[in-house]
């Protein structure tokens, strides 16, 4: 018996949507773009991408929500609390004290990459979860969870959210994420 309720719940298990911060869901720059930024924060002007609440708000409906940025961890907690709809709740917000950096040596820099065996850490299944993100860089070694998108810098004619949510609702009830082809995901819609 104990066996069939643990089953039935695998089976409700929402896919836990991990969502980068910079150049996904906002842009943030020092330098003041030609259109209307929606808020400043610091020496920065925030503009959100297009589309972001209703996006944040429809995903809500199919998956956990959790926000995952390389950024300072004062910075993205503010952001995020500035974007978030009221009725979202993120699973966690994490930052750069959550990333490990590594080398690059190519670009002679280091880079802060997110490991997704913290969140198995924390409880979440890897067959369960995808990243979204701009920069593979920092993702490499989530390659079966990772989903890249187009960089956000401030485009309002920007489509890529709605695109994205097309794409994520055709795949949101996988058992196994890790299986899809997430390549060329925009050819699939």
């Amino acid at each position: 018996m104990q066996k069939n309720v643990i089953s039935n719940l695998k089976e409700k298990e929402k896919i836990l949507l991990i969502l980068d911060l910079d150049e996904t869901l906002i842009h943030a720059t020092e330098t003041k773009l030609e259109i209307n930024y929606d808020f400043q924060y610091a020496q920065y002007y925030i503009y959100k991408r297009p589309n972001l609440i209703e996006f944040l708000i429809e995903m809500n409906q199919y998956f956990e929500l959790a926000v995952w940025s390389s950024a300072d961890d004062k910075y993205v907690n503010d952001i995020v609390k500035l974007i978030k709809p009221p009725e979202i709740k993120f699973e966690f917000v994490w930052a750069r004290s959550r990333c490990t950096p590594r080398r690059n040596y190519e670009l002679d820099r280091y880079v802060h990459e997110k490991r997704l065996k913290k969140i198995k850490k924390q409880g979440f299944r890897l067959e369960k979860s995808l990243i979204v993100d701009d920069s593979p860089e920092k993702t490499r070694d989530n390659f079966g969870n990772a989903i890249y998108i187009m960089p956000f810098k401030g485009n309002q004619s920007d489509n890529e959210l709605n695109l994205l949510s097309e794409f994520l609702k055709t795949i949101k009830d996988s058992e196994n994420v890790r299986r899809i082809e997430k390549r060329g995901w925009r050819n699939r819609i």
